[in-house]
């Protein structure tokens, strides 16, 4: 039972990458899943979700107008399309769920996460 992200890398500003996250082991389209990110030193912080019923929820106002979450059931993933890309989204990101469909839940389960660097 894994959540896999990948898709991560080096990017200018301006520029754009699309993660992944892949469940293994289980179903994931009974849980919401939550990206977050994290910079050494710093707490996590959660970007954006989507709940079970495809509900899209901001926990970064930042994220806005740029970032774009969407699932594929049938396939056990869940993206995060991130465009417009600063210096300020380098962290590491990974997903994570809860063990519900909201967004609302304590995030428990999370996988390893995949680097995102935006620097010139």
């Amino acid at each position: 039972v894994q959540l896999q992200a990948s898709g991560g890398g080096s990017v200018q500003p301006g520029g754009s990458l699309s993660l992944s996250c892949v469940a293994s082991g289980f179903d994931l389209y009974m849980y919401a899943v939550g990206w977050f990110r994290q910079v050494p030193g710093k707490e996590r912080e959660g970007v954006i979700c989507i709940s079970s019923g495809y509900v899209e929820t901001y926990w970064d106002d930042s994220a806005k107008d740029r970032f774009t979450i969407s699932r594929d059931n049938g396939k056990n993933t869940v993206y995060l399309q991130m465009d417009k890309l600063n210096f300020e989204d380098t962290a590491l990101y990974y997903c994570a769920i809860p063990q519900s469909g909201s967004c609302s839940a304590n995030f428990a389960f999370r996988g390893q996460g995949t680097q995102v660097t935006v620097s010139s």
